[in-house]
Order: C-alpha cells, then structure tokens, then sequence
C-alpha cells in the first residue's frame, strides 16, 4: 500500500492492484481553508455516506467495498479535471455570483434567498486549489472535456441531482445543490470520488423558510459561523494581498452542532444506525 495524497478531508492510497483506498479523516476545511479542529464522527459518517450513495445509484461509479467504517476502496481511474454542481435553489455563491452579474438565470426565476430555481441548474467550475465556475464554452476553450462529454456530464448530474433529492424528501430533507466528480474507466465516464455531507447542501423541510439562512446538516454551519463574524471577507482579503489565510478556532458549540446533524442526517437518509 502506497501513500498518494492526503486531500482536505480524506486520505488516499495506492493498493498495487488497479485499485484505491480513501481513509476518510474527521477533518474539516470551509472557503478553501483548512482547520485545525476534528468534527468528531465526520469521517465515518462520509465513509457510510459514500457507500450508500454509491450503492443506491443507478449510474457506472467506482465503488468497490467498504473496507472498515472509516475506508472505502475504489478502482483507479483518470479524473476528469471538472467538478460538476448542480444548484436546485437559489443559495450559496449563486447568489453572489448573480448580484455581480456573474451568472445569468431563466427569466421568470425567483430570486429571493433559498428560493427553489424553476429547474436545477448545471454550474461546474475547474478542479484547483480554488474553483473556478465555468460554463460550456469556457470548459471548452479551456481543452478540460469534449463537447460530447460536457453534454452527457450536464445530464447526468441533473439525472443524479434529481434521483437524490427523491430519496432524502422521502426521510424529510431537501437537497439544496449538489457536487460531483467523474473519470474515464475502461474508456466510459464514470461517477467517482466520494458523495456525502460535503458534496452538498441538505435542509430540514420542516425547518425550510424563503428568505433566510437555512438550518444546514452539512458543514454549511461552519460556513455560516465564518461568515456572519467577518472570517469569509477576510480569507478573500488575505488572497488578493497575496497571503495564505489563517484559520481561526473552531467554538466547540459549533463542533457539537456540525457532529451531531452529520450524524442524524446520516441515520435518517439512510435508515441505518451509525
């Protein structure tokens, strides 16, 4: 087993036999910083996350097993260079994004915070160490995927982002937007890296308002707390004078919080006990 790289949350290794392990950390990042603090339980909450999403997908994807509650393995594969979100609401950097005029939406879309879009929307960005949103042309222009395979990834991620939303409704949940990364298998694109907590945004239904900061079960909490006291304004001011952002401590309240919505989402999507 060979070390290969150890990611924002998960930890990767080459098994010699075409196939991958993930050991998945209680680690958390937010805005592309990394802290210091663990979210306990995280990590195997992604780890069984990733196994029943996998498993209850009906599309090609890389899962070979779970391995212990913490690893998953997976067949290797060359991973396109393009991260595709899916966006059901109108919430995140979507919002940002539209206010500078950035993004443009259907005519006729409501666009009051967390309002549901009139159908999702398909918004990849590139994979770097800051995301960059793109779209058709610029995906193009940028040689990261064909024409042919910019379409099929553009259908099958609203094709996937629906098939979710179906599932978590039905446990009392809505799936607010939604990350995923595919690679080339055998020459067939296929669904790949891991789907969890902190591939998406999920609320409570009984809890959804229009026009304010949903309840999140996700590390969307994190986000929140960062931004309501100033930290995401000053992580972007750090990066525009040229320096490296620094985090700052996580309260432990938030800690408690983000552990104990990561679990209860996970039992209640999924029916099972942690």
């Amino acid at each position: 087993m060979k070390f290969i790289a150890s990611g924002k949350v998960k930890d990767i290794y080459d098994l010699d036999d075409g196939t991958i392990l993930f050991k998945f950390s209680n680690r958390v990042s937010a805005y592309d910083v990394k802290f210091k603090e663990d979210i306990p339980q995280k990590g195997k909450v992604l780890c069984k996350f990733a196994e029943f999403w996998f498993n209850e997908l009906p599309v090609i994807n890389h899962f070979v097993k779970r391995q212990s509650d913490t690893e998953i393995i997976v067949k290797k594969m060359k991973m396109l260079p393009i991260e595709c979100v899916v966006r059901g609401y109108f919430y995140g950097s979507l919002v940002s994004r539209w206010k500078k005029g950035e993004v443009t939406l259907p005519k006729g879309t409501d666009t009051t915070l967390a309002a549901k879009l009139l159908e999702p929307i398909f918004d990849p960005t590139t994979k770097s160490e800051h995301d960059i949103p793109i779209d058709k042309q610029k995906a193009l222009e940028m040689n990261l995927v064909t024409e042919e395979q910019y379409m099929w990834l553009e259908k099958t991620s609203i094709d996937i982002y629906n098939i979710m939303s179906k599932i978590v409704e039905k446990t009392g949940f809505i799936l607010a937007d939604l990350k995923l990364e595919f690679g080339m298998l055998n020459g067939k694109i296929t669904l790949g890296d891991s789907i969890g907590p902190d591939e998406y945004r999920l609320w409570p239904k009984d809890g959804y308002r229009i026009g304010k900061t949903q309840e999140a079960y996700d590390k969307q909490i994190l986000r929140d707390w960062l931004t309501e006291h100033g930290y995401q304004k000053q992580f972007d001011d750090a990066r525009d004078a040229g320096k490296e952002p620094v985090a700052p401590t996580i309260p432990s309240e938030i800690i408690q919080k983000m552990t104990h919505r990561y679990v209860t989402a996970y039992e209640r999507v999924t029916g099972h006990i942690l």
